[in-house]
């Protein structure tokens, strides 16, 4: 026994030798540091819109139906529920894209507050204010103005990390060169550093300005439909076999890892082809015959990913048991329950994963390892092949498995639980090794770093 835990012991240390300077890397590198810390201002909208989620999408078919058919005031219960999931979830790129700006500015030491507000104008200025609307019995689709949210909610998040990058080093650079109006010493702090960022925050504009007319000139018309369109590409051939589910899997999770929501990338295409081998499984358990295929809709949902993309319910579990510092401690308490039922953006933001190679290996590997292992277990008969029912997507792993493909499937939900927590143990402690240490130094040097806008510098 001894013996083994000196093993792993040496594996931890050596894993934590490889691991510790990328966490170095992390905590002083500047980008990563305005990234991270402006994920932090939509975290808690998220661990809010998340528990609305949960209520309001409970995979309990009656209740579902019941907030549906319920109103109040001639709305339905559940659209009530969806104001919320759309105050926070659905517009969560505008407070990343906000805190990412502030903190970013605060590293470029210029005004943080400027800082924000150039990375949203920029961001707006590049995105398409219209939707597609097509009247019932219209021979022809609309362009309707809007502010889509499509584009705000993580959809956008990808372009508003550049933007906000970008904007605020074009606003140092005018105001390095001294571009700016300097008022008399009698005008209020306020006052001079509005006039102060008439010329850098100007610059911003116009740059962003022509960036747009350039992209209206290309196939895409905008910068946000070019991103998406050119990522889509490569997904355009799929089909039902092992390597074409490896494949996306592998491709969304590198999308993920940049703050790309890539399952919403992949699933435009490969889902339906999903669909469509789950409707055959379906008709074929109908008629009494043998389940043609093993990757389906039911696959990828249950057996590929649980609790959501990267597998993290695995990742909280071992967050939860195992780590002790507090941030961690703390999150890994307000997003289990959401990453039972499959909701997870609280930790794919909050610890984050989005741009944190400490945590990219087992993010990208675990869905790739449950791939596998599902496969070759149904493969070989031991686990029967998922039945083609849809049910809710909230439905937590374990039952999902046993609805899908009996206690076999349960059984194999929980092995790949195990696993996952197992895969994904010695890379989170070394995260939480890091923010044990961070946590030590600001308890020994205390600072007021507290965003206060009474308390910002103009």
């Amino acid at each position: 026994m001894n013996e083994k835990n000196e093993k792993n012991g040496k594996f931890m240390d050596k894993l934590e030798s490889k691991l510790m300077p990328v966490a170095k890397v992390i905590s002083s590198n500047k980008y990563l540091i305005a990234i991270r810390d402006g994920f932090l201002v939509s975290m808690p909208l998220l661990v809010i819109g998340s528990m609305f989620m949960l209520v309001s999408n409970f995979p309990v078919q009656p209740w579902i139906d019941f907030l549906k058919s319920t109103t109040f005031h001639g709305s339905s219960i559940a659209s009530y529920f969806s104001n919320v999931t759309n105050a926070t979830f659905s517009i969560m790129a505008i407070f990343a894209v906000m805190g990412i700006g502030y903190n970013y500015a605060k590293q470029e030491k210029v005004s943080p507050i400027f800082g924000a507000a150039s990375a949203l104008v920029s961001w707006f200025i590049l995105m398409p204010f219209t939707t597609s609307f097509k009247p019932e019995g219209a021979a022809k689709a609309f362009q309707v103005p809007c502010v889509p949210l499509d584009w705000v909610g993580s959809r956008g998040i990808f372009i508003g990390i550049l933007c906000a990058i970008f904007s605020v080093k074009i606003y140092k650079w005018v105001e390095d060169k001294g571009w700016t109006i300097k008022m008399p010493k009698g005008v209020p702090p306020t006052v001079g550093q509005s006039f102060a960022s008439l010329f850098p925050i100007g610059m911003v504009i116009v740059v962003f300005f022509l960036i747009r007319i350039i992209f209206t000139i290309t196939p895409w018309d905008n910068a946000f439909d070019c991103i998406y369109t050119i990522l889509q590409t490569p997904l355009q051939k799929v089909g039902d076999t092992l390597g074409a589910m490896l494949g996306v899997y592998l491709f969304a999770h590198i999308l993920w890892f940049f703050g790309i929501h890539g399952t919403n990338i992949t699933d435009s295409v490969f889902r339906p082809i999903l669909y469509a081998l789950s409707a055959e499984n379906l008709a074929a358990l109908q008629a009494g015959q043998k389940l043609p295929h093993i990757i389906n809709t039911q696959f990828q949902d249950l057996f590929a990913t649980y609790g959501g993309a990267g597998s993290t319910l695995s990742l909280l579990i071992a967050a939860y048991f195992f780590c002790k510092s507090k941030r961690i401690k703390e999150l890994s308490k307000m997003s289990i329950v959401p990453g039972i039922f499959n909701i997870n953006e609280p930790v794919i933001f909050g610890l984050p994963i989005v741009l944190n190679p400490a945590i990219a290996i087992p993010f990208i590997c675990v869905p790739m390892v449950n791939i596998i292992i599902s496969y070759v277990t149904m493969a070989i008969g031991l686990v029967p092949i998922c039945n083609g029912v849809i049910m809710p997507w909230t439905t937590p792993a374990i039952i999902s498995g046993f609805l899908s493909s009996g206690w076999q499937g349960a059984v194999l939900q929980a092995a790949l639980i195990a696993l996952g927590v197992l895969l994904y143990y010695p890379f989170i402690k070394a995260i939480d090794k890091q923010y044990l240490k961070e946590e030590a130094e600001a308890e020994n040097n205390p600072k007021d770093d507290d965003i206060s806008l009474d308390d910002l510098t103009f």
